[in-house]
């Protein structure tokens, strides 16, 4: 019988310890694995961004999600995106699971980990145009400015005197208020 003694005091040291250690060993170590992988792909610009991408193919061409690219993207201050980017963290964060200390730990600490990662996934979403709410808001802030832009009769107080005169003569001719006094 011949004898390796690297490996035979490696399986003697595995077969005297706990299996419950062994196991917590092996997770680990797959565990770090996994966080060198997800490195590896950041650095190459594989990370969680590019996964994001497939948002832009099969639910888009298939009429989900918003398809189009947002008209002033490059003109809209980052704060709509932003405000978005929060309404649809609390969206995507209600709609992870439930039961995920496996994946994101126990405690206020698994749930911390749960929320960042529904920040990112909302910012992702936010980014790519999202559902159309930073969209519509800069929109409805633009179409407030351009009004605030003209002429208000409110503010001049010739106009505002001549239309209350003018209301006050339809009222007046609605109600029949001077035929009374005139007959």
């Amino acid at each position: 019988m011949a004898i390796s003694p690297p490996s035979d005091l490696v399986l003697d040291v595995v077969r005297a310890a706990d299996p419950n250690a062994v196991q917590e060993a092996q997770a680990k170590l797959k565990a770090s694995k996994a966080a060198f992988a997800a490195t590896s792909l950041a650095e190459a610009g594989k990370g969680f961004g590019a996964a994001m991408d497939i948002i832009d193919t099969p639910a888009t061409k298939a009429g989900l999600g918003n398809p189009e690219e947002p008209k002033k993207a490059a003109e809209m201050p980052d704060e709509y995106r932003k405000f978005e980017a929060s309404v649809l963290q609390t969206f995507v964060n209600s709609m992870l699971p439930k039961e995920t200390e496996d994946v994101y730990g126990k405690g206020s600490a698994g749930e911390f980990w749960k929320s960042m990662m529904a920040e990112k996934i909302a910012d992702e979403m936010s980014k790519r145009g999202g559902v159309g709410i930073a969209e519509q808001m800069y929109s409805q802030a633009l179409a407030r400015a351009e009004r605030q832009g003209m002429v208000n009769p409110t503010t001049d107080e010739n106009d505002r005197s001549r239309a209350m005169s003018m209301i006050t003569d339809f009222e007046r001719q609605v109600l029949g208020v001077g035929k009374k006094n005139e007959a």
